[in-house]
């Protein structure tokens, strides 16, 4: 083999990737350190927004030891509350949902699959917007519950139940994809090793914690990474559900914007 074909062969992985990290440099790379060298700038909107200037730990320092703490140390630990309440109820769900469809003696699990999947197929501004719709205070729930005696509830009003709302909605728009996960990595599992632990006295409830948990845990691992970073930037869910509301923390110097309890961090 001589030298240029071994140069080939070395270079040729990094052109077929080449266009996507441009891609990725155009999409992702360049904004995100743009947004990092605005943050040591006064920039801001209307203020500063075409004339602005280096103000070097100005920001960091305002927001660690000024008024504004209290608004961010709140947003940023509901933001975390949210995106691992997202991660573990879809999870959760989702697993339950793939141990019962990989059952064997199930019957219609075709049908069932498509059912479970409906809600990922359907655009998520879509159901947002349903549920927020479904969850106001003349919705179809409050009408249940009114016609049973339970009375209205302040879904998207009251700070609590709006929390548990948008964390309801994401787990709606979540849980199938983490099913579906959890049912490929099921099936991907011997049946022998079920064979085998059976035969060795070991219950259903052994065999999960010491067979399909541990099993699961290196197909899951990269998809909770990814689930937990997407939630945390999940801004679009909650603007749509409840526009960060109900309203009542405090207003963020040189905005004229409130600050509800169900706001995030985004980027």
């Amino acid at each position: 083999m001589d030298k240029s074909t071994s140069f080939r062969e070395k270079i040729d992985p990094y052109l077929y990737i080449f266009p996507a990290l441009i891609f990725m440099a155009a999409l992702t790379i360049f904004p995100n350190l743009y947004s990092f060298y605005i943050s040591f700038t006064n920039y801001s909107f209307p203020y500063h927004y075409e004339e602005y200037k280096f103000v070097g730990l100005a920001n960091y320092y305002d927001i660690l030891t000024g008024s504004e703490i209290k608004v961010f140390l709140g947003i940023f630990i509901w933001t975390v509350i949210w995106a691992i309440g997202s991660v573990l109820s879809q999870v959760a769900l989702g697993l339950i949902l793939a141990l019962i469809l990989n059952q064997k003696k199930l019957g219609g699990v075709k049908i069932y699959r498509t059912l479970f999947i409906i809600p990922w197929a359907i655009p998520a501004f879509i159901s947002v917007l349903m549920w927020g719709g479904i969850l106001n205070s003349d919705g179809y729930v409050n009408t249940i519950f009114i016609a049973i005696g339970i009375g209205k509830i302040k879904w998207l009003t009251d700070p609590t139940w709006a929390k548990f709302s948008v964390l309801l909605v994401n787990l709606w728009l979540g849980f199938p994809f983490m099913m579906s996960v959890c049912l490929g990595a099921l099936q991907s599992i011997p049946g022998d090793v079920y064979e085998a632990a059976s035969v060795d006295g070991a219950t259903k409830i052994q065999q999960f914690f010491k067979i399909t948990l541990p099993l699961l845990r290196t197909a899951m691992l990269p998809v909770l990474l990814t689930s937990f970073a997407f939630n945390f930037n999940n801004f679009t869910g909650i603007y749509l559900l409840t526009q960060g509301g109900p309203p009542g923390r405090s207003r963020w110097r040189h905005s004229s914007r409130c600050y509800g309890y169900t706001h995030i961090l985004h980027i």
